[in-house]
């Protein structure tokens, strides 16, 4: 008996139905049986179907004579099912990699619920993605099994039944059947669900749900929409049938309301001459059905009311949109014109030379190298007013309580830029924020490029998508000093931003805590992520991908990953900034997480602890090895994409051939590294010393102090080591929450105008072969 039965009901997609059955197919969870049922298809689908199961016999076909509608293809797939779980994709969507095995991980988990409620992300036609908004509903619902009275929340997901899996006992048990019709899910859905004794859900993106471009009965104009209040009348009859649930008749009662109404404000759904019926229609159900007692919300009392009324409410409100549209426009000059008049009062005030106004990360926190000059200017000059600059008041609520804070855009926000003598930043400032003559913008970057940046983007199409090239490099023309950690990014920053400003051979700040490695910080570090004693902890950090839409391609299995580590071994995963909030974490990260397989490691804050936590990074081609190679710990590249990726982005050079570490082309010889014990060989030592004395010259610990001492107080320091002097124009601006080398294709850096001296004492001598070498 396998664990699930897929039932595919097929008709007229044979563009999209070989995608969908090799997504299924080719699942690494193999324990499934999959019932395809031809609809009477007119195209070649029948055939296709044929084609597949020939080659493999656990899919199994039947061939209605005539088409009878998706509810009914379903129904006739039941009879011939035989796993535990019911499973009915619709068959222009696609599996995930991976889903049916953290499917059947959950039913063992919750002990073979009666539902399991799964997550899904919309894909359209012209390449984006966007994951369900409701998944939070999944993820706090990620614990033992409830039922829908204990979490009512989960009503308001989509009411589809594709989105989750039926133990097959628990529907057989209930008679439960698909009615004909286009909104044949509706009467579906609600009586599983509120029928269901145990219902258990899993945060993680099981599916990819296709947004056609034309083909999708639902957004069709056509009178088959009047075929939900048949839907709803199912509905409410099954409701009626069981005493038990009439507590949930004032549910339904709002939510067929809200349901038909959605439906008629549509312009694209009925006929303009059926708009009048359909709310007649609907207001008849809507009184006929409302229970006893039941409190009309007030967005649903129109319906109480004529469609006369309805349409005048619909033409007011429109016309009030439209008003507020056009009241927009002359708001908004007259905010210029305020702005501009402000800005010349506040030019003629004189710049306080001790006030500094920090950012980080697009307003986003005390982090990275302006946190950590920030830190530094706290303890050596203390006379220095730091002030930063929080892109909300949520943002801002989450900041030390000492530190001083202004949220972006507002008053308070307009007059500190307009004094302040300094400006530390390593995105670019807003395009309104004027440089006043004699203010000094020092850009600190987020770390060593790799890849293309800023003007070199102009010859690669595909990596600046979205990216304002020019709009950026008059961003960066403000910048004053520009920080380096190495010769190579000054030379990368001159030819990427050619801009009017000095570099500044500082090293990197917010590196000072990996080149110092406190065992203390070690230690709370490891704590804070849950790496027992005694563990090895991996760190897997890869970047995005900019020949994929999104930036997220899936390079390794995670949870095969952690597996092959063994016992003794702690994996922690580090995405890219720029995917954290996308649909990347939802398609297994955050399950898996929360199954304690590994530990999402994203939303920590401070990513020098993440490394400083672990023995081992595992990474592709992310800026981050720059700033692990300082640990002298173990690094290995994952490069089994190099060309695809260096084609679709551009490198400065090739790292697999002057890497950090071993370089693994695929995952059998990453897992064989691993398991070997090659990652921690003399070679691997060898490796990562010559690439740590090309990249880390600069960085000794004091970068920070370096900083504040000769940009911001203006003292001349002398080093032991030789001093390297002034450096040329150069610059960088990097992607908007992402490192440096680490950006999206371009983004967000700093100002500064003009090009001050910046006379920086080297802590390292440069060996001649990094000199050749950059």
């Amino acid at each position: 008996m396998p664990r699930f039965s897929i039932i595919l009901p097929v008709f007229k997609v044979q563009g999209f139905l070989r995608e969908c059955l090799d997504s299924v197919l080719r699942q690494s969870y193999r324990d499934i049986e999959v019932i395809a049922v031809d609809d009477c298809s007119p195209d070649g689908c029948g055939a296709i179907l044929d084609e597949y199961a020939a080659l493999d016999p656990r899919l199994r076909v039947l061939h209605l004579p005539e088409n009878v509608g998706l509810g009914r293809a379903r129904n006739a797939g039941m009879p011939h099912a035989r796993g535990d779980f019911l499973f009915f994709l619709d068959s222009d969507d696609t599996l995930t990699p991976g889903a049916l095995r953290a499917m059947a991980d959950r039913l063992d988990e919750t002990g073979d619920p009666d539902v399991l409620v799964f997550d899904y992300a919309r894909t359209y036609w012209w390449g984006g993605t966007r994951r369900n908004v409701l998944a939070q509903v999944l993820a706090d619902a990620a614990g033992a099994t409830f039922t829908v009275t204990e979490r009512p929340e989960i009503l308001d997901l989509l009411m589809v039944v594709w989105n989750k899996v039926y133990r097959r006992e628990f529907v057989t048990g209930h008679g439960f059947a698909f009615p004909p019709g286009y909104y044949e899910d509706t009467p579906w859905t609600f009586p599983v669900l509120l029928s269901a004794e145990r219902i258990a859900t899993l945060d993680r993106i099981c599916l990819d749900y296709r947004q056609r471009r034309q083909g999708n009965i639902l957004s069709t104009t056509s009178r088959k929409h009047f075929d939900i209040h048949d839907q709803y009348a199912r509905v409410f009859d099954f409701v009626d049938s069981r005493p038990q649930l009439a507590s949930w008749l004032p549910y339904l009662h709002a939510k067929m309301g809200e349901h038909c109404l959605d439906i008629l404000s549509k312009p694209d759904r009925l006929p303009p001459a059926d708009k009048a019926e359909f709310f007649r229609r609907t207001a008849e159900m809507f009184r006929a059905r409302r229970p006893a007692g039941a409190v009309v919300p007030p967005e649903l009392r129109v319906l109480q009311g004529s469609y006369p009324l309805y349409a005048a409410r619909m033409r007011a409100d429109r016309g009030v949109r439209e008003l507020r549209r056009r009241s927009q426009r002359p708001r908004r000059a007259a905010a210029a014109r305020l702005t501009r008049a402000a800005s010349a009062v506040t030019a003629r005030r004189s710049l306080d030379r001790e006030l500094v106004v920090y950012s980080a990360f697009s307003h986003r926190g005390v982090l990275g190298d302006p946190g950590a000059i920030y830190l530094k200017s706290r303890e050596i000059a203390p006379r220095l007013r730091g002030v930063w600059v929080a892109r909300d008041e949520e943002t801002a609520a989450l900041m030390p309580p000492d530190v001083e804070r202004v949220v972006l855009d507002t008053p308070e926000y307009r007059r500190v830029t307009a004094r302040a003598g300094f400006f530390v930043n390593n995105v670019n400032w807003p395009g309104t924020l004027v440089k006043r003559p004699g203010s000094v913008h020092i850009h600190t970057h987020q770390g060593t490029p790799l890849k293309y940046m800023a003007a070199d983007l102009l010859a690669k199409p595909g990596a600046r998508l979205g990216v304002d090239v020019p709009q950026m490099l008059r961003r960066a023309d403000r910048w004053d000093h520009s920080l380096v950690a190495n010769l190579h990014s000054e030379l990368v920053w001159e030819r990427a931003y050619p801009c009017h400003f000095t570099s500044a051979r500082t090293g990197s700040p917010r590196n000072d805590v990996l080149v110092a490695a406190d065992p203390e910080r070690i230690a709370a570090a490891r704590a804070r992520l849950g790496v027992p004693d005694g563990h090895t902890a991996v760190l897997y950090a890869p970047t995005r991908r900019e020949y994929r839409r999104g930036g997220h391609v899936e390079r390794l299995d995670l949870a095969r990953f952690a597996e092959d580590l063994g016992p003794g071994h702690t994996l922690l995963v580090r995405l890219h900034p720029s995917l954290a909030t996308g649909p990347a974490r939802g398609l297994g990260l955050s399950e898996l997480h929360r199954r304690g397989v590994l530990v999402d490691a994203t939303d920590e804050p401070h990513v020098e602890d993440v490394m400083l936590a672990a023995d081992l990074l595992v990474t592709d081609y992310s800026a981050l090895m720059f700033d692990y190679a300082l640990l002298d710990r173990p690094i290995v590249l994952h490069a089994d994409d190099w060309d695809a990726y260096t084609a679709s982005r551009g490198v400065y050079f090739d790292v697999t051939a002057e890497p950090p570490g071993h370089v693994a082309r695929s995952y059998r010889e990453l897992a064989w590294l691993l398991a070997s014990g090659s990652w921690r060989d003399e070679e691997s030592a060898r490796l990562r010393a010559r690439f740590r004395d090309r990249f880390g010259g600069f960085d000794d610990g004091r970068a920070a102090e370096r900083v504040v001492r000769t940009l911001l107080l203006g003292e001349d320091l002398k080093s032991d080591a030789s001093d390297m002097g002034d450096a040329g124009h150069t610059g960088t601006a990097s992607g908007e929450g992402a490192a440096s080398g680490e950006g999206a294709a371009g983004g967000e850096g700093s100002d500064g105008e003009g090009a001050s001296a910046s006379r920086v004492p080297s802590p390292h001598s440069a060996p001649d072969d990094l000199l050749a070498s950059s």
